[in-house]
């Protein structure tokens, strides 16, 4: 039995056969004509979007059309920015994120964030798992123990470093170092992670272990992931969003499930990007 259509304003409805494997479309985070800029500099302007639920949400587009900068606002980094200035609304299950009265750092521990290159802290792999949860208050040594080893297990690096954690954390490969700083990410259980092109740092092969990790995050966390590789982003992602430099500043062009963007884009610009004629 095929599910009705949905009511209207609500996330739009797809046939069975070409719906994302994460889940029944749920908005998770409502993104509502959000602009920024750097001083007088605009880096986006008047998106609006929705992120559903588990899924993996893929941002594309060329350099220097906002995708990191949007990236970044979901959870206020753009507050440390000198000059940056946010207008929009952006809702996540409920919270208004940008009302002044909202906790930015109980925001930041609901929505982490993977960087591009790899940033493990200058200590060893357990205190740069340890870190996080003494920061937020956690003291039991055993609690600590029992929360490292499930993050460095969901991370596949825990038969990797188990003998080693006093090691030096820089001393693990660049592939390593980006799986410890995804478990360090997990390490306060957060609902969301933003990853900010975490693959493009390395090497095919530790690439190919991070992405398959991806994968096996959905449903269980909202991922946006930002990428330039339209490839990677056509296999992780169940969802799928085109930014573009349009009068000078980025501007969505196009979302919607993966398929529908790679195989059915309904804007001449996304067809041109998708197929390697654009950017």
């Amino acid at each position: 039995m095929r599910p009705s259509a949905p009511t209207p304003g609500t996330q739009p409805w797809f046939p069975l056969d070409e719906r994302p494997a994460c889940c029944v479309p749920k908005p998770f985070i409502d993104v509502e004509q959000l602009s920024l800029h750097y001083g007088q500099k605009p880096a986006f302007h008047n998106v609006t979007l929705s992120i559903n639920q588990g899924c993996i949400t893929a941002l594309a587009g060329p350099s220097g059309c906002g995708k990191t900068s949007f990236l970044t606002s979901l959870n206020r980094l753009t507050d440390l920015i000198p000059g940056c200035r946010l207008s929009g609304r952006i809702h996540l299950d409920g919270l208004n994120v940008l009302d002044s009265h909202t906790d930015v750092i109980h925001l930041r521990r609901r929505v982490g964030m993977i960087f591009q290159k790899p940033n493990p802290f200058p200590l060893s792999i357990r205190k740069n798992l340890e870190f996080p949860l003494r920061e937020h208050g956690l003291r039991d040594r055993e609690q600590i123990a029992i929360t490292i080893e499930t993050g460095l297990r969901d991370v596949g690096l825990w038969d990797e470093v188990k003998d080693r954690l006093n090691s030096p954390a820089l001393a693990l490969s660049g592939g390593q170092q980006q799986r410890l700083c995804m478990a360090r990410a997990l390490m306060l259980s957060p609902e969301v992670l933003l990853m900010d092109e975490p693959c493009s740092a390395l090497d095919p092969l530790s690439s190919g272990v991070v992405e398959d990790l991806i994968v096996g995050l959905r449903g269980r966390y909202t991922v946006l992931i930002v990428t330039h590789n339209l490839a990677q982003a056509r296999r992780i992602a169940d969802y799928a969003a085109l930014f573009w430099i349009q009068n000078g500043a980025g501007q969505l062009i196009e979302a919607g499930t993966a398929k529908q963007i790679f195989e059915a884009p309904r804007e001449p610009l996304t067809t041109a990007y998708v197929s390697g004629m654009r950017g």
